[in-house]
C-alpha cells in the first residue's frame, strides 16, 4: 500500500511539472501567475473594465465566492484606484532649510542633485516655523493633494491577500510598488547604512548630528508613489523605534500607502519592547490611510480544492523519509545538474545549503531555522529554488521563539514568490504549534517575573517572556501551508517556462 501511495505521487508530482494548459486557463490561476510577477499592466482581466466589475465576474464564473465584505472593501479601493491614476508625487517640493546646509561637506552638496534633506532632524525641526508658510503654499499650487491610502486587516484567509493582487493588478500608474513588508524594512535599513557610510568621518572633539531616515523616506518618494504592502507586521524593535519618522517622511513627500495585516492598527507590535516610542506611529498611520476590516470567520484557503499529491510527511508514518528521498531524486532526475552543495552570497555573507539540484534545495530544518537566517536570506533561496524540502520540523513550543519567527518569515517569503515545498515534520500540520506545559527555561521565567514582583499586566508588556505574537503569526503561517499543499498553487509556482 505504501509502494502503491508513494508511485501515486511521484505520478502527481510530474503531471504537475508537465501539466501547461488545464488550469491555467482558468482565471483564478492566471491571477495567481500575474500577482507573483508584479506586473499587471498586461492582466488578463484587464478587458473586463473596471476593478469591481471583475470581482463581480470571477463571482459568476464561480472562481470566487461572494462576500459581502470584501465588496464593501474593494468598493473603496475602486476610488483610489482611479484617483491615482493620473497622481503623481514629483515633483518633491521640500525646501532646503539654508541656515543648515553650512555643516555640510561641499562634495555632498554637489552630489545633492535629487534635493534630499541633509539636514538633520534637530535643524529640520528648528526651521519648520520659518518654512511652514511657504511650503504650503508652493506645494498647494504645484501639486495634488495626496488621496487617503487604505489598511487593511483581518484574520488568516479572509482574502486580503486577493483583494491586494485586484486592486494592484488594476492600478494604471507606472510609479506603483509592492513589496512584502519585511523585505521593504530590509531594504530601507541598507539604504540607512549605505548614507551613513557616505557622511564624512566625525572631527575628534565636536559632536555632529544627522538624522539619515527622512533622506532615505525621500530616495524611496523618488521611485515611487504608491506603495503596496503585503503583511504588515512589525516584530523587530529596530524597525518599530523608526517607522513613524520614516512614514512621516513617505506621507510628506505624498506617498500613497495600501497595506494589508492580520492586525488591526492599535495591535501592531503588541507587548513589543519600547513599545511606547512605537505608538505615536499608529496616529500617523491612521491619519494617512483609511481602516478596513474583513471579518467573515472565513478561511478561504481552507476550503476544498485539488491537492497536489502528497507534500506533507509526518516522520512517523510508514516510509514517511523514504518517501520525500524518492521524491527529491524524481525531481532532481528532470533538472539538468548534479546534486551538490551551494553557497549562496546574500549581503557580503556565504549561506550554505548542503544538497541541492538545479532548482530544487533539499533542506532541514536546523539548515533553515536555528541559524541566525533572516528575510534577506530566504528570499535569495526563493529566488534560486521554486522547490525546497524542509526535514526534520519539529513541534513549536513557546520557547522556541526565534525560531518561530524565523519559519514564520520563511514561509511567508516563499508563499509571496510561489515557492512549492514538500514538508517532513514531527507532527501533523495542525499540531506543529505546542502549547504544552511550560519548559525549564519558560518556569525560571515566570519565577524572575514573580520575585520581581510585576503585575500580570506589566508582565505581558514584556516580550522576553510571552511569545503571543508568534503565536498570532503561525496562525497565518499554518493557514498557508494548508494552501501550499493544493495542486493551484504548484502549478502557478512552475518556472519551468519563464
Amino acid at each position: 500500500m505504501a509502494a502503491y501511495a508513494l508511485r501515486w505521487t511521484t505520478r502527481c508530482f510530474l503531471r504537475i511539472t508537465i501539466k501547461k494548459t488545464s488550469l491555467s486557463r482558468g482565471v483564478w490561476c492566471e491571477l495567481f501567475k500575474t500577482v507573483r510577477g508584479h506586473t499587471s499592466m498586461s492582466a488578463p482581466w484587464a478587458a473586463y473594465g473596471r476593478l469591481i466589475s471583475h470581482y463581480d465576474s470571477l463571482v459568476r464564473s464561480g472562481s470566487l465566492q461572494e462576500d459581502t465584505q470584501q465588496r464593501a472593501a474593494l468598493l473603496q479601493l475602486e476610488q483610489l484606484n482611479q484617483e491615482m491614476t493620473d497622481y503623481t508625487n514629483i515633483p518633491i517640493l521640500l525646501l532646503q532649510p539654508k541656515d543648515c546646509l553650512h555643516n555640510q561637506p561641499t562634495s555632498k552638496l554637489e552630489n545633492n542633485k535629487s534635493g534630499v534633506n541633509l539636514c538633520s532632524h534637530e535643524e529640520n525641526a528648528s526651521n519648520a516655523k520659518e518654512d511652514k508658510d511657504v511650503n504650503d503654499t508652493e506645494e498647494k499650487s504645484l501639486k495634488p493633494h495626496p488621496p487617503h491610502g487604505y489598511y487593511i486587516h483581518g484574520d488568516v484567509g479572509t482574502g486580503k491577500t486577493m483583494l491586494m493582487d485586484l486592486f494592484y493588478s488594476f492600478v494604471e500608474n507606472s510609479r506603483k510598488k509592492r513589496v512584502h513588508f519585511n523585505a521593504f524594512m530590509l531594504d530601507v535599513h541598507r539604504r540607512i547604512h549605505k548614507l551613513k557610510q557616505s557622511l564624512p568621518k566625525r572631527r575628534i572633539g565636536k559632536m555632529t548630528m544627522y538624522d539619515p531616515i527622512f533622506p532615505v523616506a525621500m530616495e524611496i518618494a523618488e521611485e515611487t508613489c504608491l506603495l503596496c504592502f503585503d503583511e504588515f507586521q512589525v516584530v523587530d524593535i529596530a524597525d518599530a523605534v523608526i517607522l513613524k519618522q520614516l512614514f512621516e517622511g513617505l506621507f510628506k513627500c505624498g506617498v500613497v500607502v495600501v497595506a494589508t495585516s492580520n492586525r488591526p492598527p492599535e495591535e501592531l507590535y503588541k507587548n513589543g519592547l519600547q513599545r511606547a516610542a512605537f505608538v505615536p506611529f499608529i496616529g500617523v498611520l491612521k491619519e494617512h490611510c483609511h481602516t478596513v476590516r474583513l471579518d467573515t470567520g472565513i478561511d478561504y484557503r481552507t476550503r476544498e480544492m485539488e491537492v497536489a499529491g502528497k507534500v506533507y510527511y509526518v516522520s512517523s508514518e510508514p516510509d514517511a523519509e523514504n518517501a520525500v528521498n524518492t521524491l527529491f531524486e524524481e525531481l532532481a532526475y528532470r533538472q539538468n545538474d548534479v546534486t551538490r552543495p551551494r553557497v549562496l552570497n546574500v549581503q557580503g555573507r556565504e549561506v550554505t545549503l548542503s544538497r541541492t539540484c538545479g532548482t530544487i534545495a533539499d533542506c532541514t530544518f536546523q539548515e533553515l531555522c536555528e541559524r541566525p537566517l533572516g528575510a534577506g536570506d530566504y528570499l535569495e533561496i526563493a529566488r534560486r529554488f521554486d522547490t525546497v524540502i524542509i526535514r526534520n520540523i519539529p513541534p513549536f513550543r513557546l520557547g522556541m521563539k526565534d525560531q518561530a519567527r524565523r519559519f514564520t518569515t520563511l514561509i511567508d517569503n516563499f508563499y509571496d514568490q510561489k515557492v512549492r515545498v514538500v514538508i517532513l515534520a514531527d507532527a501533523s500540520l495542525h499540531r506543529l504549534l505546542d502549547q504544552g506545559p511550560m519548559t525549564g527555561e519558560e518556569a525560571r521565567d515566570r519565577l524572575m517575573i514573580d520575585e520581581l514582583g510585576l503585575t500580570d499586566e506589566a508582565s505581558e508588556r514584556l516580550t522576553l517572556f510571552t511569545a503571543d505574537e508568534e503565536v498570532f503569526a503561525f496562525q497565518r503561517t499554518i493557514s498557508r501551508l494548508t494552501e501550499m499543499q493544493t495542486e493551484q498553487y504548484w502549478l502557478s509556482g512552475d518556472r519551468s517556462q519563464t
